[in-house]
């Protein structure tokens, strides 16, 4: 991640500006952060996480989005996770998610940290998020953290394992890992 120290904005401003730019921006506490592109296996799990999703889950209710789509964190961030889950009546032009029940990010070296902190603290704040992924690009291993009835816990739940699910209540999907992570050549 790489932030862009004189460039800073307000949300209308960010979402006018970046849809006349190429690469890829997030805004965070109304600072422009310039995304770096991913490496092989942070696509391939992106994309076998999405499919998974899209397979589990009725198009009518729910859409599956890619991180080409935003989700509004408050006053100053815009976020661009690698997967949201959303409600299916969102319109074509909205520029971010309507209502997201899952948000998902794979990781990378440099995104790790943030991924797992300060991009958990603000998800974990939605509304009407009821699952919060990261997923690891190198191995088959998800921190998940999902709502319950008191709310999220502080710490995320680790599933790993090639052979391992990830059942997501609030969706009634099982997630196996076998789905997402066989056949990654991790060298």
């Amino acid at each position: 991640m790489n932030v862009q120290r004189k460039l800073r904005m307000d949300k209308p401003a960010f979402l006018a500006w970046v849809q006349a730019r190429e690469g890829r921006y997030e805004l965070a506490g109304n600072r422009v952060v310039m995304m770096t592109g991913g490496s092989r296996g942070h696509a391939i799990v992106t994309r076998r996480l999405a499919a998974a999703l899209e397979a589990r889950l009725d198009g009518a209710q729910w859409t599956v989005l890619t991180s080409d789509f935003g989700i509004d964190l408050g006053p100053s961030t815009i976020r661009y996770p690698d997967v949201v889950v959303d409600v299916a009546k969102g319109r074509f032009k909205d520029l971010t998610a309507t209502a997201p029940v899952l948000v998902a990010e794979v990781t990378s070296p440099s995104s790790a940290k943030d991924d797992l902190g300060a991009k958990a603290i603000e998800y974990l704040r939605l509304p009407d998020l009821a699952a919060y992924l990261v997923l690891a690009q190198d191995e088959p291993k998800v921190w998940t953290w999902m709502r319950g009835s008191r709310g999220f816990s502080q710490a995320p739940k680790i599933t790993t394992g090639v052979d391992a699910i990830v059942r997501v209540p609030a969706l009634e999907i099982e997630l196996p890992l076998s789905e997402i992570y066989t056949g990654i050549d991790r060298g």
